[in-house]
């Protein structure tokens, strides 16, 4: 099988472009070439405009170079996006009036990267030239290598990796060809196989079916080109990283630290809009009564028999004009696939928010709600149930007799934060005492305290590392990365950062039963409203079924049906369970602490981390340094349920 077919296209321009919109050079002249190799050897980063929408990024210096060649009789729609995400890359017109200049800056970039580790790996990619026998195919890769070559192992694992690529539900299929003709058909050589010889240079070519782009009009899809990308970068990464272990004198510790870390001033430009939208308005405060106390009061009055009415904030922006600048936002001039893919998901999620204030009180607001915190499944319901049963439903461990008011909790947490502030100046939190609002809460930084509140002291220690000790801790983190939506929150970060937050509860000594009865309450609260039970019936399930105080009761309840019925409350139990699971398999807590993410992003944080994207955390919560926490963390690495937290015998 070969994926080069017979036959020639008619002739057609070829449509690569630039991104940056600067026109480059006209030719690719020997002084050009000296000062991209003098600034590649001074280790800084390079990004140069090439003739005919042509550019060169060479992110730092690393034993590899990634070169796309447009063709010039035929259109080649977006194929040069499948290298772009590379941080050292090469993309460059293929017409014959440019190869003595290409062929120069190639000798040159791969003599200074040999010069530095001894050897190189010179990868080129395209696109099988005939798009029509290419659409009937499932996506198919050739690996091209000259039968001279020695990489076996390397080779194996682009197999390998290429292998594991998935589009529309199916594999690719991969076949490695030794080849004398490592490029692409109607092309010559990138560089002469004796002037790669002395250069230590190995050559490999990749083609791959155009199976991203419609084969008549040359229209991309693109949600498979950018399934495509990832797919494509992460194994041209982990060859690279092979190549490198055996072949160089660099050691990358992981094949993600070959990643990018320099990016084009667009990135930036998308994150900055997007954290600028985020920003105009705090959805949970959105959809958060302002009358708690008078609507317990008037509940209470008519005999727990009657629906409650409840005020909401009126809202400060109109959703569809906040959509329209959304979707204004040019994301698809992101080139690193990982990033682009993040900020894609946030725009979603930002989107999906706007549309559930739009349909706040309405039955709409719920379908909303299950999308972005999603629901109640089977396995967490039996979880919460078990928490219900085996927990007795009385307990001194938060006794009502010693309390503390909204003023004294107040000096307490304002306490905390200058202590915090005394490790950063980047620390910037206030405390206010709310009467619109009815729970603790941290909105933007700032911990809000609601005028009513009666706090336990057994649970005030556990509050605060909840609050402060977790939610001020990774906004402010967040908030030093210049990366903004590790502030704003990623999508689905509230299952990750509930869970953490109840954990260092437990790392601080105060996760008593009764709290841990409140959030499986909320669970099974969230199921009964889901699955369409009024407020009054939920009430009275938590009441009669599971003998909660009726003030309790009613908090729960309100929460589960803030706005029209909202899930977010499922994110604390759930993101326990997780916390327990990612802590049982090894997982390192503080680094969670970076910023506000979900589950999911969770290697792609680590990623970011071994490209040194990120940059090291500026708070580290107290309980982390507390030796009782400490010893309190490494319980939890053994094999711990949720009721152990908490001493309770698991049936």
């Amino acid at each position: 099988m070969t994926l080069t077919p017979s036959g020639t296209s008619r002739p057609r321009s070829s449509k690569a472009t630039s991104t940056s919109g600067r026109q480059g050079p006209s030719t690719i002249s020997a002084a050009f070439v000296s000062e991209v190799c003098h600034l590649i050897r001074a280790g800084k980063p390079v990004q140069r405009e090439l003739p005919d929408g042509g550019r060169l990024h060479v992110d730092r210096a690393l034993p590899f170079l990634v070169v796309y060649r447009s063709p010039v009789r035929r259109d080649d729609v977006d194929t040069d996006q499948l290298i772009k995400g590379e941080a050292s890359h090469l993309t460059v017109s293929g017409s014959a009036k440019h190869r003595d200049g290409v062929a120069r800056l190639v000798d040159g970039v791969v003599g200074v990267l040999s010069e530095s580790f001894g050897a190189v790996l010179l990868i080129e990619l395209w696109a099988q030239p005939n798009d029509a026998e290419a659409a009937n195919q499932s996506l198919r890769f050739g690996i091209h290598r000259a039968k001279e070559g020695r990489m076996g192992r390397t080779l194996d694992v682009l197999d390998r990796a290429l292998s594991g690529i998935r589009i529309k539900g199916q594999s690719a299929v991969v076949e490695s060809l030794a080849d004398s003709k490592v490029f692409p058909p109607g092309m010559r050589t990138l560089m002469a196989a004796h002037r790669a010889a002395e250069l230590n240079c190995h050559m490999l070519g990749i083609e791959v079916s155009p199976v991203y782009r419609d084969p008549k009009t040359h229209e991309t899809f693109p949600l498979v080109r950018r399934a495509l990308h990832r797919g494509v970068s992460r194994s041209i990464q982990r060859t690279v990283f092979e190549f490198t272990r055996r072949q160089t004198s660099h050691r990358p510790p992981h094949y993600q630290a070959l990643g990018r870390q320099s990016f084009v001033k667009a990135l930036w430009q998308v994150d900055r809009e997007l954290a600028g939208i985020s920003n105009t308005f705090d959805f949970i405060l959105q959809v958060t009564p302002t009358n708690v106390d008078e609507a317990w009061n008037r509940f209470r009055r008519g005999r727990f028999e009657r629906e409650p009415d409840f005020a909401s904030r009126p809202l400060k922006i109109d959703p569809s004009l906040v959509k329209r600048d959304l979707f204004k936002i040019p994301l698809e001039r992101v080139e690193d696939p990982t990033l682009a893919q993040l900020l894609r998901d946030q725009q979603s999620e930002i989107d999906r928010k706007l549309t559930m204030l739009g349909d706040r009180g309405t039955p709409k607001f719920l379908y909303g709600s299950l999308q972005v915190y999603g629901g109640v499944p089977d396995d967490l319901l039996s979880v919460a149930q078990e928490i219900l049963d085996r927990v007795p439903p009385r307990s001194r461990d938060e006794s009502m007799r010693s309390t503390i008011d909204a003023t004294e909790f107040a000096i307490r947490a304002q306490a905390e934060i200058d202590y915090y502030r005394s490790q950063s100046s980047d620390v910037l939190s206030t405390v206010e005492i709310r009467r619109d609002v009815s729970a603790l809460t941290v909105s933007r930084g700032n911990v809000l305290v609601p005028a009513s509140s009666k706090i336990p002291l057994s649970r005030v220690d556990a509050l605060i590392a909840h609050e402060i000790g977790t939610h001020v801790v990774t906004y402010v983190n967040g908030h030093a990365q210049r990366f903004r939506q590790l502030y704003v929150g990623l999508p689905g970060y509230e299952e990750l950062q509930e869970g953490i937050a109840v954990v260092a509860e437990y790392l601080a000594g105060g996760l008593s039963r009764p709290r841990l009865r409140l959030l499986a309450a909320r669970v099974v609260a969230s199921r009964h409203m889901i699955e369409g039970a009024t407020f009054v019936e939920v009430f009275r399930e938590l009441d009669r079924t599971y003998d909660f105080a009726h003030r309790t009761a009613f908090g729960i309840t309100t929460r589960v049906f803030r706005g029209g019925g909202l899930t977010k409350d499922v994110s604390y139990l759930r993101g326990l369970l997780g916390m327990l699971d990612y802590l049982r398999e090894g997982g390192d807590y503080a680094s969670l602490l970076v910023g506000k993410f979900g589950p999911e992003h969770i290697p792609i944080i680590e990623e970011l981390r071994w490209r040194e994207v990120l940059a090291p955390s500026v708070l580290r919560p107290r309980y982390l340094d507390d030796p009782a926490g400490i010893e309190r963390l490494a319980a939890l690495r053994k094999s711990w349920t949720v009721l152990d937290l908490v001493n309770v015998k698991s049936r």
